[in-house]
């Protein structure tokens, strides 16, 4: 059978590979056309346009491309159209991925959505358009599941995938990855800025001017496969800061603390059981905007699940030099974090276990056959 998947940044190429590995497993004749990233065209199949050309962040930036990204909705549907797949599989990216969803089913084709689009934070009302659109939806988050129910629409909760990415993480040797990095025998604080290049320069800057005041500690820069090393090196001036570039996950194997920018980020560093700050920042207005429709109490995905404050979030203005050297502080405290340890379990006891990729695939194929 023949499947069209569209993921619109790192994490959704992440779980786009592992979801087609899944897909394979069950149906070996599989054939596969996406729109992702290099960890999607290593699993193999065609490449329509990488997440890279894609990578609008914020409610401005998305206005000022907004005739690009309307560009690229119509080669989609185009693409679609020519290629006549079973089935249209959607990774998130609600922006991009719901007009597609609406077309596709108002075009005979089979809509499947992988990982829900944020709805229970903001803007409800799109659920119209899920229960319309989307035949069949997997959510990797226990409460996403309550939510929907809220609203009479049946979907699947298969578990978290990052479970399964971390524990087939290969453990690498301290010892290895110092020497393959340059990196000295000091601990380590990890640094994940973010992915997008607007983000990591309002993030990075201000997360490594605590630098100085930990000189026990090496920092450690995460850089994201959507990045060039060259981006990085503006930052990285300061004596006891390093980047290693794709080995998020071997870095947060050998890390004492981290700090992280919220998103999936957040959730990977505590699934390898590292304490960490999480930190946001944007633009005065992307703020002021975001503050009035989001309806959260917590930004991170961690607090979210737990329902309560785990860890540190420090946001706009309350992100500065001085708090972030008060709770880097904390969190390198052996008490603070033997507890964050403890929440940290039990919150992998809340997704539900491995299997996410294979129970979806398995859902996927059966509904298609």
């Amino acid at each position: 059978m023949k499947y069209y998947l569209i993921a619109g940044e790192a994490s959704g190429d992440l779980h786009g590979a592992n979801l087609m590995k899944s897909i394979v497993r069950e149906d070996p004749n599989a054939a596969f056309r996406f729109w992702g990233g290099d960890l999607m065209q290593a699993v193999g199949g065609t490449l329509v346009t990488h997440y890279k050309e894609r990578s609008f962040m914020g409610f401005i930036e998305i206005l000022l491309n907004l005739p690009k990204i309307l560009g690229f909705i119509k080669q989609c549907k185009k693409d679609i159209s020519l290629y006549q797949p079973d089935v249209v599989i959607l990774i998130d990216n609600s922006g991009f991925n719901l007009p597609i969803a609406k077309w596709a089913k108002l075009h005979g084709f089979s809509t499947h959505y992988y990982i829900s689009p944020q709805i229970w934070a903001s803007r409800e009302g799109r659920i119209k358009t899920i229960k319309a659109y989307v035949d069949h939806m997997y959510v990797v988050l226990p409460f996403v599941k309550d939510f929907y129910d809220t609203y009479e629409y049946p979907v699947q909760f298969v578990g978290h995938p990052l479970i399964d990415a971390v524990a087939d993480h290969q453990p690498v040797l301290p010892k290895d990855f110092k020497e393959k990095n340059g990196l000295d025998d000091r601990p380590i604080v990890a640094v994940l800025p973010g992915s997008r290049k607007q983000e990591i320069k309002k993030m990075l800057e201000v997360m490594l001017t605590v630098v100085e005041d930990f000189p026990e500690y090496q920092f450690i820069v995460a850089g994201a496969p959507s990045q060039n090393a060259d981006f990085y090196q503006s930052f990285m001036k300061k004596k006891g800061v390093y980047l290693v570039m794709n080995q998020t996950y071997d870095l947060l194997s050998l890390s004492n603390a981290a700090l992280v920018t919220s998103g999936t980020a957040t959730l990977e560093t505590a699934l390898f059981k590292v304490p960490q700050v999480v930190c946001y920042k944007g633009s005065a207005i992307s703020y002021q905007i975001a503050k009035r429709i989001i309806n959260l109490d917590y930004i991170s995905l961690v607090n979210l699940i737990m329902n309560k404050p785990i860890v540190t979030e420090l946001i706009q203005s309350e992100l500065n030099t001085k708090r972030l050297k008060e709770e880097l502080t904390v969190i390198l405290d052996e008490y603070k974090r033997a507890v964050m340890f403890l929440e940290y379990y039990d919150l992998e006891k809340k997704l539900g276990g491995k299997g996410a990729s294979d129970k979806t695939a398995a859902l996927i194929v059966e509904s298609i056959k």
